[in-house]
């Protein structure tokens, strides 16, 4: 029997009996299951199931996407990190519209001439949709074919990279590529998991080189970890007396562009009070009072770690309004895209510190 039949003879049957029930997974659609890829890019499936649910209802076609504004992508993107993911899904459903008639493609080359689509999420639609025999490569395969069989090859290079690329499509069953692609990732998912497998409950038990050499904990092998950047934050809180308080949108190429925060110093290091008076009152002028500051406050980024600080202060009496600052209503935040970090600081302090 080939490499390819009982690799597939085992986990088809298993897939087609466990697999979860989820939405995206009654459709061929390629724009809904495009979608769910998008989406579930870097997140929980239970957290992604209602984004999905929320973007499926607001923009149930690709038409209706391509003419929704950015805000309102960032605005229901709330809150699932990773930004460009959402500004992607916006470019991507306009060139839809422009380049293919509203048609949403299922041929791999067309795919990835959208934007954000890469050989992964191209290969998922194709597949899924259309049967096009293609394998895809996340890093749920990975997981389960490095101890399957008992590769140490690290998949963070670009031999081990075009490695396991070579050994998933030579695994790929061709009569039922979609099935099988979505198999492999619910087996990584459910039952090969990084941590505490569930080999009992594996289909391919019986062959796992890894589970014969007791090495489940040491696969996959990557050859380094990315260095984590620590970056201090300082939000400056600032009310009026009717209830509004000032934010700004983010720009360039950092975190979180396009979404609004509340103004921001960023420092080097923990900036004390009479530091952050200094710097406000040099870049705006003086009369700066500071009457408390929450925090410190971790908050995890892929790369980055941010220490923020809330710093609840009273402007000068002449402040105007700062350059690329905007003054909202306190109702008028919910209809603002910002930051997790943000979103949780003003839950937990509608208003002033200490009140």
């Amino acid at each position: 029997m080939s490499t390819t039949s009982w690799f597939s003879r085992a986990l088809l049957p298993w897939y087609r009996e466990h697999a979860r029930a989820l939405p995206w997974r009654a459709t061929k659609d390629p724009y809904l299951v495009w979608l769910s890829e998008v989406i579930l890019q870097q997140t929980r499936v239970d957290q992604g199931t209602a984004y999905w649910l929320r973007f499926a209802d607001r923009f149930p076609t690709v038409q209706a996407l391509a003419k929704a504004s950015e805000d309102e992508v960032l605005k229901l993107w709330q809150g699932l990190g990773y930004y460009s993911r959402a500004r992607n899904l916006l470019t991507a459903a306009g060139q839809v519209v422009a380049d293919h008639d509203g048609r949403f493609p299922t041929d791999l080359a067309e795919l990835k001439g959208l934007k954000g689509v890469g050989d992964y999420t191209a290969a998922a639609v194709a597949s899924i949709c259309s049967e096009r025999p293609v394998a895809v490569v996340d890093g749920n395969v990975y997981r389960v074919l490095a101890r399957v069989f008992g590769i140490d090859m690290p998949i963070d290079t670009s031999a081990g990279s075009a490695h396991f690329k070579e050994l998933a499509e030579a695994l790929l069953d061709p009569k039922h590529p979609g099935d099988h692609n979505q198999a492999v990732m619910e087996l990584g998912a459910l039952v090969c998991k990084p941590r505490d497998p569930a080999c009992s409950a594996c289909p391919l038990a019986a062959r796992c080189i890894a589970r014969r050499t007791d090495r489940i904990a040491d696969l996959p092998v990557k050859a380094g970890r990315t260095k984590v950047r620590t970056r201090h934050f300082n939000y400056l809180d600032i009310r009026t007396g009717s209830g509004g308080i000032w934010f700004q949108q983010r720009s360039g190429r950092d975190i979180w562009r396009g979404l609004y925060e509340l103004p921001l110093l960023e420092s080097e290091g923990p900036l004390t009070e009479r530091r952050v008076v200094a710097r406000l009152s040099e870049q705006m002028g003086p009369g700066w009072v500071v009457e408390g500051v929450h925090g410190p406050v971790k908050h995890l980024l892929s790369h980055q770690r941010i220490l923020a600080r809330f710093w609840k202060l009273t402007p000068p009496r002449d402040l105007g309004t700062p350059e690329h600052w905007t003054l909202v209503s306190r109702t008028g935040i919910d209809a603002l895209a910002v930051p997790r970090l943000i979103e949780r600081y003003l839950t937990e302090h509608p208003g002033p510190i200490g009140a």
